[in-house]
């Protein structure tokens, strides 16, 4: 099966750009009227989010550290364990300190919220301290786990009980085939407590042509008072000049009717591979998780063997390059992920390769 990349197809939309009455110079920070009612219409029709909340950016890993511009090096903020490592990064780039970890008497402005099989990835909010914002990711990376309804009304009850600001990465929700909120706003509440970012990178295989957006409510406000929109606006104007009108116009395609067609058939092309990827670990006595709401696999492996040796076995032994799971945490130590990103053909072969691997193994 042949996959066509929306991108690909639409971006001639940007030809226009080049000739004399189609040029247009810079464009307005935050987005053009046009994708911002698109993104409204395709993710957030619903949900009582106006054009005027949406920000378009180069992606939503830029928007995380000008969030962290926002918020400054005086805050604490906490993250799932495991998760995306931008959002700890950023936090350290921006001088917060690391030294907290559930369970232990260290402290420091970076909390990780433990979300390990045994607490079905879910931190136990009742052993949680304050802390000014929380970043959660759902469909979480690297582990592809779903937050349910219950657990982000508890997450968003959270918030307001300690005046936090809950940073919510939902790049992934175009894999979401289940009830499983794709938007933090589908929790009454959350739009006085919550910032939503999310990419074209993972909706639309934008990875390398850089579009991501980020939502903030007209409601959510600092503890003084002050509205959060306005000063994200003036650190977005600031540090930004817009994102690239080629790829906003094929943004524009991308929200199209003819695009999320595209789009949605892209999709599930990539979830047909993690099926066969997970269904390949099942086999062979792995653990495994994610693989229904995600592009990803997260493999447990038994004993206590490091994440980065069973990165080296597989790619040494196997040429299979997986992400090693303490990348993105104390958490992932013990783990893989698997990504379903590649062609069918690729798929496959891998499948045989992990099988001759590991099928003479008791795992």
């Amino acid at each position: 099966m042949k996959v066509t990349i929306v991108y690909v197809v639409h971006m001639q939309r940007a030809h226009g750009l080049s000739t004399l009455k189609g040029y247009t110079g810079y464009g307005s920070e935050q987005g053009p009227k046009e994708l911002r009612e698109g993104l409204v219409k395709a993710f957030y029709s619903d949900l009582g989010i106006d054009k005027d909340e949406i920000f378009i950016s180069d992606g939503a890993k830029c928007d995380v550290i000008r969030l962290q511009l926002l918020f400054g090096p005086d805050v604490t903020m906490a993250a799932q364990d495991p998760s995306y490592p931008a959002y700890v990064d950023t936090s350290v780039l921006v001088g917060q300190t690391q030294g907290y970890y559930p369970d232990t008497q260290q402290y420091g402005k970076i909390v990780y919220m433990k979300c390990l099989p045994e607490n079905n990835f879910f931190p136990d909010l009742s052993k949680m301290p304050r802390t000014d914002t929380i970043f959660f990711c759902s469909p979480n990376n690297p582990t592809g786990a779903t937050a349910t309804r219950k657990q982000l009304e508890e997450l968003v009850a959270f918030a307001k009980k300690n005046g936090s600001i809950i940073i919510y990465d939902s790049a992934y929700a175009i894999y979401m085939s289940d009830d499983h909120p794709k938007s933090i706003y589908e929790i009454p509440g959350a739009r006085e407590v919550a910032i939503e970012t999310s990419s074209f990178s993972k909706v639309a295989g934008f990875t390398g042509v850089r579009l991501g957006w980020t939502v903030v409510p007209a409601e959510l406000r600092f503890q003084d008072g002050s509205p959060v929109i306005k000063d994200f606006n003036r650190v977005l104007c600031t540090t930004f000049n817009g994102a690239s009108n080629i790829s906003q116009a094929g943004g524009l395609a991308c929200v199209s009717s003819e695009g999320l067609e595209a789009i949605h058939k892209m999709v599930g092309f990539y979830k047909e591979n993690t099926r066969i990827l997970k269904e390949t670990f099942d086999s062979l006595g792995f653990e495994t998780y994610g693989g229904q709401n995600a592009p990803y696999v997260w493999i447990r492996f038994p004993g206590s063997q490091s994440s980065w040796n069973i990165f080296d076995e597989i790619l040494e032994k196997a040429d299979i390059v997986t992400t090693p799971g303490r990348g993105f945490g104390p958490g992932g130590e013990g783990f893989i992920r698997a990504s379903a990103f590649a062609h069918r053909e690729d798929i496959i072969e891998a499948t045989q390769r992990l099988k001759s691997l590991y099928g003479g193994k008791s795992n």
